[in-house]
């Protein structure tokens, strides 16, 4: 997470190694940066991590990327997921089921990055991530090859309080609902891009994105020139598409969690997972 909170400096996470200076931040970009320089539009798909098992989970990125994924979010497993809807928080419970430490799941990050430079970020709550340490999660999911952290309940006050951290991009939450003071505070504590959140509620439900997603990018547009990407709610090609006209990023989560749960007893699950998100681009 990158916590230098008024530098305006980038992480370089992915692209340098840590054996470099903390100078090369100043002249680096991330490899999210970097992802979203090269593509106009680019999609974001969620799977939880360790489900249904860590190997597979593996594979699922891979495949995700070979099928047109940019970024992939890794759901970081937890006991009270207030954030998610039921699909998603039952993946959670049974990949926790296994027992996977966050040692495995950088371990998994470690095995992507050998064959892929698709983009990778952690999403999950302060609780996991503070008891292993976040200036540990911060140099070890560097050197793994991690990119970025989105922290479901981190507010821009806690995140403040919490302290300075340098290689790791941060992504928080916008909402439709949230007032320009608190826009402009998550937009200057924000680094890779910023999560919209294109309704209120859980993941999984339905969302009007032409109704709530235009006026919201605008309003952030005034705050940032980062990426904005849109999640929550987005179900369809179409969803992807009316998120493209107004934002840089579209992000499915529930969706592939969902045909993940009805098809993982099938031995070639990864390769699946990977054509029904490429049905999401047009791949």
């Amino acid at each position: 997470m990158l916590w230098l909170i008024a530098s305006g400096r980038r992480g370089i996470c992915g692209i340098a190694s840590l054996s470099r200076t903390y100078q090369d931040v100043e002249t680096r970009m991330s490899r999210l940066s970097e992802i979203f320089k090269r593509n106009s539009r680019c999609f974001i798909p969620f799977v939880t991590a360790g489900h249904p098992d860590l190997e597979t989970t593996t594979r699922m990125v891979l495949s995700l990327a070979a099928h047109g994924a940019h970024v992939v979010e890794l759901g970081i497993p937890f006991s009270d997921p207030i954030a998610d809807g039921p699909v998603i928080q039952k993946s959670s419970f049974e990949a926790l089921q296994h027992g996977y430490t966050l040692d495995d799941y950088l371990g998994l990050v470690r095995e992507v990055r050998r064959h892929s430079d698709v983009g990778m970020i952690f999403m999950s709550y302060l609780n996991p991530l503070y008891n292993f340490g976040l200036d540990r999660l911060d140099k070890e999911g560097c050197a793994a090859g991690l990119d970025g952290v989105l922290i479901s309940d981190l507010t821009p006050e806690a995140y403040e309080r919490l302290g300075t951290r340098l290689l790791l991009d941060t992504i928080f939450l916008a909402a439709p609902t949230s007032s320009d003071d608190r826009l402009k505070k998550i937009c200057a504590h924000s680094r890779g891009f910023v999560y919209l959140v294109a309704r209120t509620g859980v993941t999984g439900g339905r969302t009007d994105i032409d109704a709530l997603v235009p006026d919201t990018v605008a309003r952030l547009r005034r705050y940032t020139e980062l990426p904005i990407c849109v999640g929550f709610g987005i179900t369809s090609a179409e969803d992807v598409r009316r998120v493209w006209k107004h934002a840089e990023g579209a992000i499915v989560g529930s969706a592939i969690v969902r045909f993940i749960q009805e098809h993982q007893s099938e031995p070639d699950l990864a390769e699946k997972v990977g054509e029904y998100a490429g049905t999401f681009v047009g791949r």
